[in-house]
């Protein structure tokens, strides 16, 4: 695949996949549609690594690795899982939206990386404040369910950045796909284990839509998306990479009003606003050296 393709197919998965969140758990559960999801998912990765004759590593760091990934996967996609729910899809990538600057901000404390500066911290402000007009608008979203929702969101994004620090912290090399399936491998039984506790039952019937949204995230969001997105990151700039996080939340609200009738209030908007510019201040070293114009080749 070439590169403007992987980066555009990254951007189309990680917009899409919110919305596939909230229809895969219509008319199943929350627990039933990530445990399917991670099944297939690893299935299909197990397969690939099997076919591309691609080892799985077991020295101590790829194991360090896929205990910490499996655990923040784990926690980051069940309760994003639930709080999707109560909450409008987009706005699931509206808070993930905030992960880099929660990354940023866990590496300068715990991997003593360079210090804030001013327009990081700028940033981070901007950020929080788009989270504290979100919200505010909790109530008019539906109550104290979507309040619980957002919460479990913001949870599920900590999480998240927490593992991606962790990551890094412990240098693994392994090749993404091997990653990918030793994190499924682990994260695995945790999820059965809270789909058996809080039903533990196959449903009869799984309605159509949700039956595909949750192949397509086996076989897209899990898999796929996550080949790509390390693909993308290993051939094109830090800046044009970053601009991903900055086109998929707005997409995702947009897809979410048109295909399943979401109705996005302006205040959510406006919170959305002050978390994207905020997260561009943050990144902005990176995102003006993409799209500043380059000198013409000799």
């Amino acid at each position: 695949m070439s590169i403007p393709a992987a980066y555009l197919t990254v951007i189309l998965i990680w917009s899409t996949t919110p919305l596939a969140i909230k229809w895969s758990a219509q008319g199943t559960t929350f627990a039933f549609a990530v445990a399917s999801r991670m099944v297939i998912g690893f299935a299909l990765a197990g397969l690939i690594l099997a076919l591309w004759r691609i080892r799985l590593p077991l020295h101590r760091r790829a194991r360090q690795t896929y205990w910490v990934g499996g655990l923040s996967l784990f926690g980051a996609m069940s309760l994003t899982y639930w709080g999707a729910q109560y909450i409008p899809s987009g706005l699931v990538s509206v808070l993930f939206g905030l992960a880099p600057i929660l990354t940023g901000a866990m590496a300068t404390v715990w991997l003593n990386e360079r210090a804030l500066t001013p327009a990081k911290l700028a940033g981070m402000l901007l950020g929080l404040a788009g989270l504290a007009v979100i919200f505010g608008d909790s109530h008019q979203m539906g109550g104290a369910h979507a309040l619980a929702g957002v919460l479990a969101l913001l949870a599920a994004v900590l999480i998240y950045s927490a593992g991606l620090v962790w990551f890094k912290r412990i240098g693994d090399d392994s090749p993404p796909l091997a990653t990918t399936a030793g994190t499924l491998g682990v994260s695995l039984p945790l999820f059965g284990l809270v789909w058996w506790l809080t039903d533990g039952q196959a449903p009869t019937e799984i309605p159509a839509r949700a039956g595909a949204a949750i192949v397509y995230l086996g076989v897209f969001g899990s898999v796929l998306g996550f080949a790509l997105y390390y693909y993308v990151i290993k051939h094109m700039e830090t800046g044009k990479v970053a601009l991903i996080t900055l086109v998929t939340p707005v997409l995702a609200l947009l897809l979410g009003n048109l295909l399943n009738g979401e109705q996005v209030s302006v205040r959510v908007w406006l919170g959305a606003a002050c978390i994207g510019l905020g997260l561009s201040l943050y990144q902005w070293r990176e995102l003006s050296g993409a799209l500043a114009p380059r000198p013409p080749a000799d």
